[in-house]
Order: structure tokens, then C-alpha cells, then sequence
């Protein structure tokens, strides 16, 4: 596949042996189909509950990129939530299975059923609060991003995608297929064909949506511009809204950048001029997750009915 690479290193530990900074690895999670590796980094100080922040990585990275190449792990050190490094079976190009029939169905397989076996092992392992679940990446992790809420929107409350692609917009016969035509926004569809894509993910599903933000560069040529328009067809359709913002804020967080409000559950960011390599914004981030928040006062699955 032809997604940027950042940074190539790839750790191994154990459970009881620590890489840099305390990434771990954790085995015998669960149930793991396609044997995607888990990394875990759990602070000192926990929360409570302590929140969880799934964090795939790129195309051409590893979890231990990940977890280089974004602050969550001192943020966690912070404000007590568990962040999870998830690391692809994929031993071509590192990217993401977000094309097989298996990942975007729910508890279908593939690597997503991997990532969220390693979800339900924290929460039981550190006793984290279910209702704050979270899942943030980058470029393939974007994509998984979309997947993982997709496919499982009983576990995530929320997800944070930079330079994406729409759910299912990389659908296709194998587990590692590069979808050229979604690449290059080929792939057009209505609100509701997106929606129902998601929806059929989970036939029957009928409870939470976890809130979603996406952002793209407007000069994005791995992953064209088109496929921020997609991703607003897709998940206003989901969420029941209109296509219309009902709030726009220009340059933010950056100069540019432009932010789109489609009521309270979905925001679209659009970068003038930014390439693939799109600037992760952390504080962006963790606000829309409210990580920084007080206890007594969290968003969660409950909070946001």
C-alpha cells in the first residue's frame, strides 16, 4: 500500500518486560483472529474508572511509533486514562484491515474483533470505565477508526480520525486490499447508502452512536480530499442530521482550518492547503473526548444520550 510512513521502529516485550517509557505487551487477550499484537501503557495513578484510549497506528508504523509519535501516554500520566498501542499482523506495509467483510462486521473478525478483545481485556483487567472508551489515529488509523465505531459502537463512546476514510469505503475481498478507488475518491455515495453500511455492520443494533470528529487536508493526495465529503455523508446519515453545518468556525485550531458542527455528535474539520501528513492535535483531541474533565462531570455513553 502507498500510505505515508513516519516513523518505522517495531517494539517486543511481555506482559512482566518493559520496552521504552513502560510500553507493554500484553498476550492471550482474547479472542485475536488475524494475531494483531496488543501494547498497553498504564499509568502510576489511575483514575477510578479509568478511561481507555485506543491508539492505532499507520501505515508503515508500529504501536511503538504510536506511542512515540503522540503524547497520550504522559497525558494519561496526567489525567489517569489507559492508552492502548494495537500493532498490525500486516507484515507488508503495516497498514490496517479495514477492507475484509470480517472487521466491518460486529464480533465478524478480522483485526478490528483483535483491537476490541484488547478493549474488554483492560476494562476487566483494570476495572476502566466502559462508558469511556475512546480511539484516535492517523491516516490507516483513521480508517480504523471509523471501522472500530462502526462495527462496534457498544464499546466506544467516542472516535477522532485525521485523514480517513469513510467506513466500508475500503470494502473489498481480502483482509490487506489497498482500494484504489476509495483512494482517490472514486467511491460516491448518498447519506443513506453510507448509512446503511454502517448499520448493516451491526444489524439490528439499535442503542448508542459514539461520537465522531474527522479531519482532512485539502491538498491530501494519498487519501483525496473527497473522502472528507464522504465521511460527512456517512455519519450525518448515521446520526439522523443534516449535511448542512449548523456551525462553522474558520481557522481552528490552525490558521485555515476550517470546522464544520453538524449538531452535537459529528464535526468535520477541513485543512487549507495540508497534505497527508496532516499535524495531530492533541488538545483537540482529548477536549472532544473530555479526558481533561472532573469526575462528577465526565462525557461518557450515559452523559450523551
Amino acid at each position: 500500500m502507498h500510505l505515508s510512513s513516519f516513523f518505522v521502529l517495531l517494539g517486543v516485550a511481555t506482559i512482566a518486560s518493559a520496552l521504552s517509557s513502560n510500553l507493554t505487551q500484553v498476550k492471550d487477550f482474547g479472542p485475536n483472529p488475524r494475531n494483531v499484537s496488543m501494547y498497553i501503557y498504564v499509568p502510576k495513578t489511575l483514575a477510578a474508572k479509568p478511561p481507555i484510549m485506543v491508539v492505532p497506528h499507520w501505515c508503515h508504523g508500529s504501536a511503538q511509533d504510536a506511542f512515540n509519535g503522540r503524547p497520550y501516554a504522559s497525558l494519561g500520566d496526567t489525567y489517569g486514562f489507559i492508552s492502548i498501542y494495537p500493532d498490525s499482523p500486516n507484515t507488508v506495509d503495516k497498514c490496517w484491515d479495514v477492507s475484509s467483510n470480517q472487521s466491518l462486521t460486529h464480533n465478524g473478525g478480522g483485526d478490528a474483533l483483535g483491537i476490541v478483545s484488547m478493549v474488554r481485556w483492560t476494562l476487566d483487567k483494570y476495572g476502566g470505565d466502559k462508558d469511556r472508551v475512546f480511539v484516535t489515529g492517523t491516516s490507516s488509523g483513521a480508517m480504523m477508526t471509523n471501522v472500530l465505531l462502526g462495527s462496534y459502537p457498544d464499546v466506544f463512546a467516542a472516535g477522532s480520525a485525521w485523514a480517513g476514510v469513510a467506513f466500508g469505503c475500503f470494502a473489498g475481498n481480502g483482509f490487506d486490499v489497498w482500494n484504489d478507488a476509495c483512494a482517490t475518491g472514486k467511491i460516491i455515495k448518498n447519506g443513506t447508502e453510507w448509512a446503511d453500511m454502517v448499520k448493516n455492520a451491526y444489524p439490528g443494533y439499535k442503542g448508542f452512536r459514539p461520537k465522531l470528529q474527522v479531519f482532512h487536508g485539502t491538498a491530501d493526495t494519498v487519501l483525496y480530499p473527497q473522502n472528507l465529503k464522504e465521511e460527512i455523508k456517512e455519519w450525518t446519515g448515521v446520526f439522523g442530521v443534516s449535511t448542512t453545518p449548523t456551525e462553522t468556525t474558520k481557522d481552528t485550531p490552525l490558521p485555515g482550518w476550517t470546522k464544520y458542527k453538524y449538531g452535537k455528535r459529528f464535526e468535520a474539520y477541513e485543512a487549507a492547503g495540508v497534505s497527508h501528513d496532516i499535524p495531530n492535535q492533541a488538545d483537540v483531541v482529548m477536549n472532544w473526548f473530555d479526558l481533561k474533565c472532573k469526575e462528577d462531570a465526565c462525557y461518557s455513553r450515559k452523559s450523551d444520550k
